[in-house]
């Protein structure tokens, strides 16, 4: 899958990963509905920066959330 190109289809993918990865108990906050293509750049960049990182710490996970719940629509 080609996740250069923002679309909703690759939105919904990256949310649905971003969840996994930060163990979302709530997935409401992950709705691809909730969330604007023009932050599609910013929401990839915190879906790469996880998939180098890896294992993040409880701190870690709570700021990538919070970056999320800022760059969802108002």
């Amino acid at each position: 899958m080609n996740l250069e190109n923002p679309s909703q289809e690759n939105l919904k993918f990256i949310l649905d990963e971003l969840a996994e990865m930060l163990n979302v108990v709530n997935r409401t906050i992950m709705d691809p509905e909730d969330y604007d293509l023009d932050k599609y750049e910013d929401i990839k960049f915190m879906y790469d920066m996880i998939k180098q990182k890896g294992q993040l710490s409880a701190s870690e996970t709570q700021a990538f959330i919070d970056e999320l719940r800022s760059v969802r629509k108002s």
